[in-house]
């Protein structure tokens, strides 16, 4: 009879958050580059570019792929036959796992989990508690797998119970446009059918740790309903046009995942959950023989893709900026940025609404006057960094605020990803302000731009506090312009006309 060791169960969970935190899944490293190679919008392929290398450089210096390392979700089956050496119970083993990962020196992770959600919201300062599903299942052995699911991609979680007879295909069409580019498109919707509410979104998580398949589908034909389902919704979903970021294109899924399960006669339960350019999970069997033996991937797997900025790049200097340079700038292109900027995000910047309202003075190097702002909670630094991995978080969850920073501080940009909603943009035209997008996805390859942090404001907000950046060539794109042009609405409806001519079945180039 197998009996599995606390011990060795610890170890493993822990050794395989790690693993994920640098190693992207194969199939979703061979999609992402499929994607590239077939990519024709010069703005998607240059994004997918960055993320490709990104992971390269993860992989080698085994740095997290995303600065969002995620909420931890683990899926157990334990076979009935197992015996246990061990203290705790299984939750209790997957969130020490979850610690010693999080806390790893050599790789410390950002601990974004916070208590009382509905109150102070407190960091927990580990990452724990994961979000454990336990299933006993014939057998000797322990299944899981372990995934770290980001928030922008979670936050755009959607649920809806049709009726019997209307249409899933027009539900996820519809719903799609609406989630924007938060989520960190391409990546895999999973979609879960049937069974209850709380069943389906638990299927549509679930289908997200299957292996990428779609174009071995389509040579096979599919034979079931759901795997009509999944060829047609790939086609129709990779249509919308709205590409890498958001930023239109011809791929904004590599797969469509689909499980299933029967249903009340009169219900029809669909849930949707994206997965993002970070896709990260493993699966792993304990069988009693000490911890797990993860693969060590070949770095010669990686594609040899190589990113540099265009000719046309405009070069900034953010020390000399004013306004009234801001206003030449046009949706689409790319900005090498170099200088100070300071950082800020959700909890910062409702620490700064509520100084601004009482008339208090900001802290005293928290000075935004022709400064741009970056949307970003970065790793903690290791070696020689000046910080760990940064890459920008969403951006429309700082809308509200918009209007109150560009006409109080006299800040005059910011930095984020994803599209802004039509109240940042109006306040962005009404102060002739800008927005630029970095790349979500390449949180890496943009702290390489950045040559010196520290924490000006707020240190008790851990990730969340302000800093001040000092960076060279960093990579933006021109999201929203002085006029409120937005990159978000323009690329993905040209992107849209053009597949319109195109044949939808894009297959990778052999």
């Amino acid at each position: 009879m197998t009996t599995i060791r606390q011990d060795d169960f610890i170890t493993s969970v822990a050794d395989a958050l790690q693993y994920i935190s640098f190693y992207h899944p194969p199939d979703f490293l061979k999609a992402l580059n499929e994607a590239y190679e077939r990519e024709e919008s010069p703005a998607a392929r240059d994004a997918l570019a960055q993320i490709l290398v990104n992971s390269r450089l993860c992989a080698t210096g085994h740095r997290p792929i995303c600065q969002d390392t995620g909420i931890v979700v683990a899926f157990v089956n334990v076979g009935m036959a197992v015996q246990w050496d061990a203290t705790l119970g299984i939750a209790d083993m997957i969130n020490e796992g979850v610690r010693r990962a999080y806390k790893n020196a050599g790789n410390p992770l950002r601990a974004s989990i916070v208590n009382d959600p509905a109150g102070r919201r407190k960091n927990t300062g580990d990452n724990t508690p994961a979000v454990v599903h336990i299933d006993l299942v014939p057998g000797d052995k322990v299944d899981i797998i372990v995934a770290a699911k980001g928030g922008g991609s979670e936050n755009k979680a959607q649920f809806v119970i049709l009726n019997p007879n209307e249409s899933i295909v027009d539900w996820v069409l519809d719903v799609v446009p609406t989630m924007g580019a938060g989520w960190c498109p391409p990546g895999i919707l999973g979609i879960g059918i049937g069974g209850t509410a709380e069943k389906a979104m638990l299927l549509a998580k679930a289908a997200l740790m299957e292996p990428i398949d779609i174009h071995e589908l389509r040579t096979r034909g599919p034979q079931t309903r759901t795997e009509e389902l999944r060829l047609e919704l790939f086609d129709k979903v990779n249509a919308l046009g709205i590409g890498a970021q958001g930023l239109g294109g011809l791929t904004t899924v590599v797969d469509i995942k689909i499980r299933d399960y029967p249903t009340h006669a009169t219900s029809l339960p669909v849930a949707l959950i994206p997965n993002c350019a970070a896709t990260r999970h493993i699966h792993f069997t304990l069988d009693g023989n000490g911890s797990a033996r993860l693969p060590v991937p070949k770095i010669d797997d990686w594609p040899s893709v190589t990113w540099q900025a265009g000719a046309n790049a405009r070069r900034v200097n953010l020390d000399t900026l004013a306004r009234a340079d801001v206003g030449a700038w046009k949706p689409g292109e790319t900005l090498l940025l170099t200088g100070k900027l300071l950082t800020g995000r959700d909890a910062a910047h409702k620490r700064i609404a509520d100084l601004l309202r009482t008339n208090t003075p900001l802290p005293a190097e928290v000075n935004f006057t022709n400064r741009f702002i970056y949307y970003v909670g970065p790793v903690d630094a290791v070696r020689d960094e000046a910080v760990g991995p940064a890459g920008p978080t969403t951006a429309t969850r700082m809308d509200k605020y918009v209007e109150l920073m560009l006409s109080r501080t006299d800040l005059i940009g910011m930095i984020g990803k994803a599209e802004r909603g039509p109240e940042g943009i109006a306040a962005i035209k009404k102060h002739r302000s800008v927005y630029l997008t970095a790349t979500g996805g390449a949180a890496y390859l943009i702290s390489k731009a950045i040559r010196h942090a520290h924490v000006v404001a707020f240190p008790e907000l851990g990730m969340e506090a302000i800093y001040e950046f000092e960076v060279e060539d960093m990579p933006v794109t021109v999201a929203v312009d002085a006029d409120g042009n937005s990159i978000h609405a323009l690329g993905p409806a040209l992107w849209r006309g053009r597949i319109g001519s195109i044949p939808v079945k894009i297959e990778p180039k052999s």
